[in-house]
């Protein structure tokens, strides 16, 4: 932890599970600091954090396999309470010397659990409540000290407690908003059983991460890749406020941002922040160094590649200025740190992103790191953002990949075709940025049910014939996507109005020159991912 950390926490064990970051989000949402560790870490090494509850999370592996994730057993004589879901909850059983079996059933998705009367963790909450399954193994013999406090039909444990020693464990998740009573579960857990404090807050990190800041850099230059993403755009706001023009802003503009995105960026960081930046305009490079390559991948890699020479290019030339740079800072997140494998989860996490600990540092150059954010979740790096000041415009940008439109131009970029998109897509995101303020309105919450999480255009690489002024057209076709989520990890396609649809296909063929047709694509993640490419 930092010292912008509060010195009260909950430690997550995470087991390999799917929901691993979603457990820490939420109980950062009851205003309680969480931090995810590896399931296998030794209790002292543990006990040395000064944790105030660990949260054992769910995993993909069976309890009785032989090379199951395992839990150091002292952690359960820490004196610390205890809370584990589904593989927690098994691990619990068979390591305090309980059983786990195989059932002929599984349980997956909506269940309906009894639970005991009496129980602290269910304070608050029906005795029948719907819950979120996803299991096939099953507790079946508690431990010696507990008592079984829920059941269903399929699964005779659904929840067991050794109430002396504070260790409540769960087969559901009460993580995820499938059930129905899952946050008030967390909420008696932190405050009735462990009596923790709500003290878990943007505005007063504000201050406290600034004077860290600032006192990590001290009198020395710091020099930041400032894409215009939310991310390093909180980066270079907090940079700001604690040095200023000690902090140099390098805007690569590759050519591939969204339409008018290049403009904003400027505008807000040579208008409203006071620090030194610099755009450099790289789009006639980039287009050179794409043209005819069609494969994904390829497209990434050449993208990646090329900014790391237009960055290191400008830091090599305030060293020739006599601007000295000894700190480069990064708008690494907390999902990062994880999906990187730089905290691996006992040894059981895949590396799923590794840009952000190979920075490819050009023969004699090297900075040291700064990332303020690294412990920090996107929603809470947004709400930082409006604390610092940073326009709404900014902080609520939508998802944007790093390779920007290349990969959501199917086949071979060129100015055509990008501009193309850039048009089609900018009247996407006006025509549902306009739908979810309705909404809003309406419903009084910025992220209802029904509202859309991130929203695009696609080019497909292929026309379409079609007729317009009765004359024949052979055209490129637009793909909307369109998808409801609150993390990204799954994500269903919204259900927009046929209004809405109307509006924006009507919008762009139009408006957009080169374009003769719309498609929605109602494919949820899994099994597609969100974005195409």
């Amino acid at each position: 932890m930092t010292e912008a950390q509060p010195k009260q926490f909950v430690a997550v064990l995470d087991f390999g599970a799917q929901y691993g970051q979603l457990i820490a989000r939420r109980v950062r949402d009851l205003h309680v600091y969480s931090e995810i560790v590896p399931c296998d870490i030794p209790a002292d090494e543990l006990a040395a954090m000064k944790p105030s509850a660990l949260i054992l999370s769910g995993g993909p592996a069976s309890v009785n396999e032989p090379d199951a994730p395992r839990v150091d057993p002292a952690i359960y004589e820490m004196g610390v309470p205890v809370l584990g879901f589904c593989y927690g909850h098994q691990i619990t059983a068979v390591t305090l010397g309980g059983k786990v079996f195989h059932p002929e059933v599984g349980e997956y998705g909506h269940a309906e659990i009894e639970r005991a009367a009496d129980s602290a963790l269910f304070n608050n909450t029906p005795l029948k409540q719907t819950v979120w399954m996803s299991h096939f193994d099953a507790v079946c013999d508690v431990p010696e000290g507990f008592v079984v406090t829920a059941k269903t039909k399929v699964c005779p444990v659904a929840a067991m407690e050794n109430a002396q020693k504070k260790i409540y464990t769960t087969q559901f998740h009460p993580e995820v908003k499938h059930t129905e009573h899952g946050q008030q579960i967390l909420s008696n857990f932190l405050f009735n059983i462990c009596g923790l404090e709500k003290n878990w807050s943007m505005d007063n990190l504000v201050e406290t991460m600034t004077a860290e800041f600032r006192e990590k850099v001290g009198e020395d230059r710091v020099i930041l890749a400032l894409s215009g993403g939310v991310d390093s755009s909180v980066v270079a706001a907090l940079g700001a406020r604690a040095i200023g023009k000690q902090m140099t802003c390098v805007f690569i503009n590759h050519g591939l941002l969204r339409k008018n995105e290049p403009e904003q960026v400027e505008e807000v960081f040579t208008k409203q922040f006071d620090v030194d930046f610099i755009h450099v305009h790289a789009e006639d490079r980039y287009a050179e160094l794409l043209a005819g390559v069609t494969e994904p991948e390829e497209k990434r890699r050449i993208i990646g590649t090329q900014f790391w020479k237009e960055f290191f290019a400008v830091a090599q030339q305030l060293e020739t200025d006599g601007k000295p740079v000894k700190y480069l800072a990064q708008g690494t997140i907390y999902p990062d740190i994880i999906e990187s494998g730089a905290r691996k989860t006992g040894g059981k996490a895949s590396t799923i992103k590794s840009h952000h600990n190979l920075i490819p540092f050009p023969e004699g150059v090297h900075f040291d790191l700064i990332e303020p954010l690294d412990h920090f979740f996107k929603d809470e790096v947004r709400e930082l953002g409006l604390a610092l000041g940073l326009p709404a415009h900014i902080v609520f940008r939508q998802p944007f990949p790093g390779p920007g439109l290349a990969i959501r131009i199917i086949g071979a970029v060129d100015k055509e075709k990008l501009e193309i998109l850039k048009n089609a897509d900018a009247i996407v995101r006006e025509e549902l940025d306009a739908y979810n303020e309705r909404l809003y309105k309406q419903t009084g919450e910025r992220n209802s049910e029904h509202s859309c999480w991130q929203y695009f255009a696609v080019l497909p690489d292929i026309k379409s014939v079609g007729v317009m002024g009765d004359e024949r057209t052979y055209q490129r076709p637009i793909i909307l996507r369109a998808v409801e989520s609150s993390d990204a990890m799954t994500a269903d396609w919204a259900k927009l109005p046929y209004d809405v649809l109307a509006k924006i296909s009507g919008r762009i063929v139009a408006e957009v020159p080169g374009a003769n047709r719309v498609c929605y694509d109602v494919t949820s993640k899994p099994p597609a991912t969100i974005e195409w490419e």
